[in-house]
């Protein structure tokens, strides 16, 4: 059975794994070297309350995690966040990605997201369309603003309005 559940520090090493294997086809993040189980850990414990991430497990075994981080710690930001979905290399393109990218898109209309965003290689097709059929439109493409496989990345960059969120009362200050 295909669930989604909310992560915990346990699951550190799992959201580690899967994204070393991203880190390491050199297609989807900037980052070079792995990223360490301590260093998963200590994301999660500085996430703020409308920041996680959400496991997607198919009878017990997780096949990708999706995050949810505030796009930035200014005020006026605070319905904005970037969104990230990464899938085990071997489990990709068989539906899965829609499915918990939905669940982390309902999650951030929980959390009072107005503004998603997604920064995507933007050589990356798969990921746009993906991004696309789920709502994301494209807004612009920063050129050259990553070097890495020895030559300069452009970096697509999306979003999703979610028009039924509006903020509270309290939150226009």
């Amino acid at each position: 059975m295909l669930t989604i559940r909310d992560a915990s520090f346990g699951d550190a090493a799992v959201i580690a794994e899967i994204y070393n294997e991203s880190i390491e086809a050199h297609d989807s993040t900037m980052h070079d070297e792995p990223k360490s189980v301590e260093a998963i850990r200590a994301q999660m414990e500085g996430f703020g309350q409308r920041e996680s991430f959400l496991m997607l497990e198919l009878d017990r075994r997780v096949l990708g995690w999706g995050v949810i981080k505030l796009y930035s710690h200014r005020a006026g930001y605070r319905f904005c966040c970037e969104t990230s979905v990464f899938l085990r290399r071997a489990e990709r393109r068989k539906g899965y990605g829609s499915h918990l990218k939905k669940a982390v898109i309902e999650r951030c209309r929980e959390y009072g997201y107005h503004h998603l965003l997604a920064r995507i290689f933007a050589d990356n097709e798969a990921s746009i369309e993906y991004n696309k059929s789920l709502g994301y439109e494209m807004v612009g493409v920063q050129r050259e603003i990553g070097y890495k496989n020895g030559r300069w990345q452009d970096v697509a960059v999306m979003q999703l309005i979610l028009e039924d969120v509006l903020p509270e009362i309290s939150d226009l200050r």
